[in-house]
């Protein structure tokens, strides 16, 4: 019997230790007909699973793990294989930003921008960019940028890895509720919302080296505190059938997965 993956939630990894895994990855192919999107499910709903898949299938750095999609339902979409290892890709989560001052959500936020270079460090040597857009990064890379600068970092990098590869970028946030439910428990809400909208507005609203933004949360964030301008976002919840069967597991897959594991008498339980 294949291996229950209690908890991986790297899609690399699930596919390499060949985990029971139920094919999500026509996901694909609906993010292929979005432009900005965010995706709202509770807990435990495969969230971040699917935004790493997402993550291997489109990031023109992860060619070497093409295999990993073979044999899976996006392997016969010949459409969407054109997209494959296209793009650069942008993949942060912002689980960690759970602090209890304004403050340290912002060091957070600077360590996630951090780490995001460090993937990225082809774009800090690179003789295309101008000596400002270096000035900025460096300062993003090192820790040392002004919050004014945190707030367009997202925007910045993009531009930046447009430049390097000659190709529009895609970006994916995971968990992008989390500094705002933080932020609602410990009085800090408006700073935080104010801080977010411009690091969501300047990298997902009239940006010209994006290609498609795709966001993930618990939480349904009202369009009008957060996402304001973006006029090219979609908000799809429980509630829509689209992709409806991408997240979680519907009662099919459920019947096969007790069947698999030759527990169907437990249906009954499991359904309640």
């Amino acid at each position: 019997m294949k291996l229950l993956p209690t908890g991986i939630e790297n899609f690399k990894t699930m596919i390499d230790k060949s985990a029971y895994y139920v094919d999500k990855t026509n996901f694909i192919e609906d993010v292929l007909n979005e432009q900005v999107v965010s995706y709202t499910r509770p807990r435990r709903f495969g969230k971040t699973l699917n935004m790493s898949m997402l993550y291997y299938f489109f990031s023109i750095k992860e060619k070497e793990n093409a295999y990993l999609f073979d044999g899976l339902n996006i392997s016969k979409n010949k459409d969407a294989l054109k997209h494959q290892n296209k793009y650069p890709t942008i993949f942060i989560s912002l689980k960690e930003m759970k602090n209890l001052t304004f403050d340290a959500q912002i060091s957070s936020f600077s360590n996630v921008i951090y780490e995001l270079l460090e993937k990225n460090l082809e774009i800090l040597s690179s003789d295309q960019l101008s000596d400002t857009t270096k000035d900025i990064l460096y300062k993003l890379h090192n820790r040392s940028s002004s919050i004014e600068d945190l707030k367009i970092s997202l925007r910045v990098i993009t531009n930046a890895l447009y430049t390097y590869y000659q190709q529009k970028v895609i970006v994916l946030i995971d968990e992008y509720d989390v500094p705002l439910q933080a932020a609602y428990q410990n009085n800090y809400y408006e700073e935080m919302v104010e801080f977010l909208r411009s690091v969501f507005s300047s990298a997902l609203k009239t940006n010209d080296a994006l290609e498609k933004g795709v966001m993930t949360g618990c939480l349904r964030i009202s369009k009008e505190s957060i996402f304001t301008g973006l006029n090219n976002f979609t908000a799809y919840s429980v509630l829509n059938n689209i992709s409806s069967e991408s997240f979680g597991f519907t009662e099919s897959e459920v019947k096969k997965l007790l069947k698999d594991y030759n527990l169907s008498e437990k249906m009954d339980e499991v359904k309640k």
